[in-house]
């Protein structure tokens, strides 16, 4: 069983898009089907990285719009 499920399932597409976008400006190409499965652990270190790192990011701009 997948340890990554998702929560909001109406929100697949836009999580994909969002993987899409931080792979490419990494610089890493990731497959349309789905199946990554042979990108190195640094790769998707640095996906997920990047991920997190917009996520934060867009969260800190919320807080600073909040004031």
């Amino acid at each position: 069983m997948s340890k990554n499920n998702i929560t909001v399932p109406e929100a697949k597409a836009a999580l994909d898009k969002f993987k899409m976008q931080a792979a490419s400006e990494v610089g890493v190409t990731l497959n349309q089907s789905g199946y990554n499965g042979d990108l190195t652990a640094r790769q998707a270190g640095s996906i997920g990285g990047q991920m997190v790192k917009k996520m934060i990011e867009s969260y800190e701009n919320s807080i600073k719009n909040q004031r």
